[in-house]
């Protein structure tokens, strides 16, 4: 009893102890800030990968293939049994994206990827991703009325803004007409009210040409006559008897001032076999767009500080408007060729390498445009299998399972790995940073801890008295041992037990403080531009906090005990010869 009675004692009345406890709970509560905020970010990292690049695919070089892809399908599903719940097939391949800004050509490279749009979403977490609410829950590439996201965009997106952007061309495109026929008529008046105004600028036109010793023969006055030749198989219309002129084509072939100049209307032998078009078939980009595509957020979106300091979004292309695309083909003698495409949504995914280069067409276009399906059995080829498996399946050991299927003495160019081995050094290097961190972080508790030790060291030396007379009433070495151990590890309790609290509150408060160290500094602590997030993700572990306050003790305990064995080892007769 004497041994608690002594530690709150100490604990109550000494100042350094409080010292001590601050020590220890600033570190704690910052290793629960920084695992928190680091776990968050990692967290949200992880998903953002995970979601696009699903749990293993089987890939080849970028300009290679994958024949027969419902084939490999069917294998890879024998192969895994149960353990797979869906594959894709995809194609992906670097592409050049073009479209215009305010009369400017912008031109960006982009990865593009041709997707199945019924089996990727079931791969991938590429719908909750997308802007436009309709197409997250029924995906398609069809451009929408309605959907989209009305404080980004303000309502200029979709159906409504496209018709809205072409009926204001085209009254630009009239208006330039008529500025050019009133132009042009007013050229003509003056000429034919000054007409030696023509001659002169002729005659000197001449004499420069003559001085760069080029010279252009004089236009006739008439035409040539084109006598007909009376041999209709010549001309190509054999098979064709003359049809009658109408008014207009008699007056048009009419004979010139000479009287001598024939005409011959143009005419297409093959125009009754030609199928009929009609208006309603023809393309209208106010009721028809292009091969839709979808595009990275970040391609298109800029954030752009008012003066005010607000950050507002600023779009260089919105859902509506049409874009260019070029690409190589495959095969021995590959070449480019350009498709016309129209925006029809944008992909958010919070990282900016994806969003700022990936782009989305339907898995046959691509396929068409890069030249991957077989003229004579009409199947495509692929660049990607996607598979997702079920929830608990070894990652590694479907994996191997896979490479054990297409072995690379076999399949050399098939690359097989998980969406951990894709990103394994960004994920290492997260790691190795948390790791750091947390050491550099105990650093600060271990201060605590020389602190308690050089307290303890103090204490013994002050009280020696006091620890002899105790020796001499009959208290085992043991027993004084325990007094200083008990202490040491109640400062690291009490430390420990405050820091914990300091560090969730702060953790779920931390967006709110951030605002106000903001407003007090004037400068953004947490800027979206650059991590892409619109707060700071925080992810608590029971666990990593359960071990930061077991490590936080056992640094106080292990600091009081050299102090505790220097007490326990005093002999009542050294300790109060002098006394």
């Amino acid at each position: 009893m004497y041994k608690l009675l002594l530690s709150w004692r100490y604990l109550k009345t000494r100042f350094i102890a409080l010292a001590s406890i601050v020590s220890v709970t600033l570190g704690v509560a910052t290793l629960i800030v920084v695992n928190s905020v680091m776990a968050g970010f990692v967290d949200q990292m992880k998903n953002r990968l995970h979601g696009i690049l699903s749990d293993v695919e089987i890939s080849t070089q970028m300009f290679s293939e994958i024949p027969h892809p419902e084939r490999h399908v069917e294998i890879i599903k024998q192969t895994l049994g149960d353990q797979i719940q869906e594959a894709t097939c995809v194609v992906r391949t670097p592409a050049l994206l073009s479209f215009d800004v305010r009369g400017r050509q912008w031109t960006q490279q982009i990865m593009l990827l041709g997707i199945d749009d019924e089996t990727f979403g079931k791969v991938t977490d590429f719908e909750p991703y997308l802007t436009n609410e309709i197409k997250r829950n029924s995906f398609s590439f069809d451009l929408e009325e309605d959907g989209y996201d009305q404080e980004k965009f303000k309502g200029d997106a979709g159906w409504k803004y496209r018709r809205t952007r072409i009926e204001i061309q085209r009254r630009i495109e009239a208006n330039s007409r008529e500025y050019d026929s009133l132009y042009d008529n007013a050229a003509n008046a003056f000429y034919a009210a000054e007409p030696s105004h023509v001659e002169t600028a002729s005659h000197e036109n001449t004499n420069v040409q003559e001085e760069q010793g080029t010279r252009f023969a004089p236009l006739p006055a008439t035409l040539p006559d084109i006598p007909p030749t009376g041999n209709p198989v010549e001309e190509g219309i054999a098979s064709q008897s003359p049809q009658p002129l109408t008014g207009d084509q008699s007056a048009e072939n009419q004979a010139s001032n000479d009287g001598s100049i024939h005409r011959i209307s143009p005419f297409d032998p093959h125009a009754k076999f030609r199928p009929e078009i009609k208006s309603e078939d023809l393309f209208d980009p106010m009721k028809d767009h292009r091969t839709g595509i979808i595009l990275g957020l970040a391609i298109s979106e800029r954030k752009v500080e008012l003066p005010s300091g607000e950050l507002q979004d600023a779009y260089l292309i919105r859902p509506g408007d049409d874009a260019n695309i070029m690409l190589t083909t495959i095969g021995e003698s590959p070449k480019p060729v350009i498709e016309n495409c129209t925006v029809v949504d944008f992909y958010s995914s919070n990282m900016h390498e994806y969003d700022s280069s990936f782009a989305f067409l339907p898995l046959s276009e691509l396929q068409q445009l890069r030249g991957m399906i077989d003229p004579m059995t009409g199947q495509g080829s692929v660049s990607t299998i996607q598979i997702k498996l079920k929830e608990g399946a070894d990652l590694d050991a479907v994996r191997d399972q896979l490479i054990a299927q297409f072995p690379p003495n076999y399949f050399p160019d098939y690359d097989i790995r998980t969406w951990q081995d894709t990103q394994r050094p960004l994920l290492s290097a997260v790691k190795m940073e948390l790791t750091i961190l947390n050491i550099l972080l105990f650093l600060i508790i271990a201060v605590a801890g020389f602190g308690i030790l050089a307290t303890f060291y103090m204490i013994v030396v002050e009280k020696t008295k006091d620890i002899g007379i105790l020796k001499a009433l009959g208290a085992p070495s043991r027993g004084v041992m325990s007094i200083f151990l008990g202490y040491g590890m109640s400062l690291g309790t009490v430390g420990t037990g405050v820091g914990i609290v300091i560090g969730l509150l702060f953790v779920k408060y931390i967006n709110e403080i951030a605002d106000a160290v903001a407003v007090l500094t004037g400068q953004e602590v947490f800027d979206p531009t650059i991590y892409y997030f619109s707060e700071i993700p925080t992810v608590v572990n029971p666990v990593t906090i359960f071990w930061v306050a077991i490590g936080a003790i056992a640094i106080a305990v292990l600091a009081s005990v050299l102090p505790a064995l220097r007490a326990a080892r005093l002999h009542p007769v050294e300790a109060l010869r002098y006394e």
